[in-house]
């Protein structure tokens, strides 16, 4: 995809800017950092000064934001001809459809090559240009009256969400399938009332151990991923093996979630939610507390440390009647 491509070598690309990162980790001066990879020390200064986040430098955040700053949008053509621009105007209000108007100024004005446009460029004038009661004029003139556009796609084909190629379930290692070894997560998200806010849930394999994420009314990438980084930032090194997600948008930002954490994020196969069985299990428990219909951004962080402990304090069947706070405690003991 577009953000991922080295448009050119005298801009940083995704792979000096996690080298950067690993630079500065290590405690590195800028001229030190500018010198192991062979950049201009202002070049390590103004990349740290214009993409240092809240959340400090992330090397994938950092490679977007530069690529949001790359674009350089010019002037429609409808916009820039006033001319043309009436002449569509006009043969949209006599129900002519995009087509129709494109042809037509072949024939109209064969001697003008400005007064060309395709039909895409009409639907992009409509769609996107036009605002207001001038697209709800216009759009209404369509054969198929629609004032926002509806895209087009194959009904088997799927959309690609992550712009860093995701890791299949199949290569995850073995030792989490049969819940030895601890340290192997799910992960997932519960959605409040009309999908306007949500929870992050993480359930480790081999105790049920519970945490939750605070999101509120934010479920972006980036807003997930920065909450996720929160609530495991405090757990032991040898805990953090490898997390399981389903294929979800929100997760697009697993490679830099997985540079902060150490953890290997691998995704699930689509429609087969029995491969994170543990949290969907757990999540149908978080129904108790969080019923469908609920508003959840009105829940607090300590609301849902107060209901992580709760669910983490009650015995389960599956752990011989153990609670996953007890199995939790004895694998940090033991390891």
């Amino acid at each position: 995809m577009r953000s991922s491509r080295s448009i050119d070598s005298r801009y940083l690309g995704l792979l000096e800017r996690e080298q950067l990162q690993d630079l500065r980790r290590e405690g590195q001066s800028i001229r030190q950092i500018a010198a192991a990879m062979g950049r201009s020390p202002s070049t390590i200064s103004r990349e740290l000064r214009r993409n240092t986040t809240s959340r400090g430098y992330m090397p994938h955040t950092a490679h977007r934001l530069s690529v949001a700053r790359r674009a350089r949008p010019r002037q429609a053509k409808l916009v820039a001809d006033p001319t043309l621009r009436e002449y569509v105007q006009v043969r949209l209000r006599k129900k002519w459809s995009p087509q129709q108007i494109s042809n037509r100024l072949i024939k109209d004005f064969p001697a003008a090559p400005e007064m060309r446009v395709c039909p895409e460029t009409i639907y992009q004038a409509i769609y996107v240009h036009a605002k207001g009661e001038l697209r709800r004029e216009l759009g209404s003139q369509l054969r198929r009256g629609r004032t926002a556009r509806r895209p087009r796609r194959q009904p088997d084909a799927r959309r690609p969400r992550f712009v860093d190629p995701l890791t299949p379930i199949s290569q995850r290692p073995l030792d989490a399938t049969d819940r030895k070894v601890p340290g192997h997560w799910e992960g997932d998200l519960v959605i409040g009332a009309a999908g306007g806010s949500a929870v992050a849930t993480l359930v480790e394999r081999s105790s049920r151990y519970l945490l939750l994420g605070h999101l509120g009314r934010e479920r972006s990438a980036e807003a997930v991923r920065d909450s996720l980084i929160a609530t495991v930032s405090d757990m032991p090194a040898v805990m953090r093996r490898s997390l399981t997600w389903d294929q979800g948008a929100e997760m697009a930002e697993h490679r830099a979630f997985s540079i902060a954490t150490d953890f290997e994020v691998y995704f699930a196969d689509p429609g087969a939610p029995w491969q994170r069985g543990t949290n969907e299990n757990t999540n149908g428990l978080l129904r108790q507390y969080f019923p469908r219909g609920l508003d959840l951004s009105s829940k607090t962080i300590e609301d849902l440390q107060t209901v992580a402990t709760e669910l983490n304090d009650r015995p389960r069947k599956s752990l011989d009647w153990d609670t996953p706070a007890e199995r939790w405690t004895q694998l940090l003991c033991a390891t």
